[in-house]
Formats: structure tokens, sequence, C-alpha cells
């Protein structure tokens, strides 16, 4: 159970840091758009931890996003040493999460659905047999 904790206590800590790194400290035109640090999975030995990036646009540009993350991923790690007091700074692999964008189309498909009323035609309920 305290492990548990532990773990999400650090992939928050990750989660948070690398956010703050991508906004202010990495500068590749490639990153553009809304880029958001979703959630962190780090293993339990601390060694790798997987980032997943959500990107929102055009698959193009989420994709051109995470070539550009995935560039700097040894400098994050590097600016991370001196951020968090950890061990180990695990070695981070980037992924799209692409579940905002699925929520983002669900949102749509509700959105455009249109409820059909049936057309009245005046009639009473015949009442049933007892």
């Amino acid at each position: 159970m305290a492990d548990r904790r532990r773990m999400e206590r650090v992939n928050g800590l990750l989660r948070e840091e690398i956010a703050n790194l991508l906004s202010s400290q990495v500068n590749d035109p490639r990153l553009r758009g809304i880029i958001t640090i979703t959630q962190v999975r780090t293993a339990t030995d601390l060694r790798s931890a997987r980032v997943y990036v959500s990107v929102m646009g055009a698959e193009a540009v989420r994709q051109e996003a995470l070539a550009g993350i995935q560039s700097s991923a040894s400098y994050l790690r590097r600016e991370l040493r001196s951020r968090v007091s950890l061990r180990h700074v695990p070695f981070l692999t980037f992924q799209l999460d692409d579940a905002m964008m699925e929520a983002n189309r669900l949102m749509q498909l509700i959105d455009d659905l249109e409820v059909q009323e049936e057309p009245g035609d005046g009639a009473q309920p015949r009442a049933g047999r007892a």
C-alpha cells in the first residue's frame, strides 16, 4: 500500500516537472499547439518511465510534436536530476495519449445526435383489458 502511494507521488512529481520543463525550457519549433502531459507510469524499479502526452491538432502536428519531445528526452532527464530528489531518474519514453481526442470525438457525436420525436396523432392510448 505504501509502495503504491509512493509510486503515485513519484509519477505526479515527474508529470509536473516534465510539464514545467517542456513549457519553459524546451524551445523546439515542433512543439506548437496545446501539449499536455496526461500521466506518467514509472516502473517499480524507477529505472524507466512512460510519459503519456496529449497534443491537440491534426495528426501531422501530433506526430511532429511527439518527435520534438522524444528528441529532448535526454535533456529532460538531465534537468530532472537537479529538480527531483530521487536516487535514480528514470529513462523517459514518450507516447501519444489519445484519450482526450477520443473524448472530444465522442462529445462531438453526442452533440450531433438529434432527438427525433414521433409525431403525435392525437389518439388517446387505449385502455387494456382486465
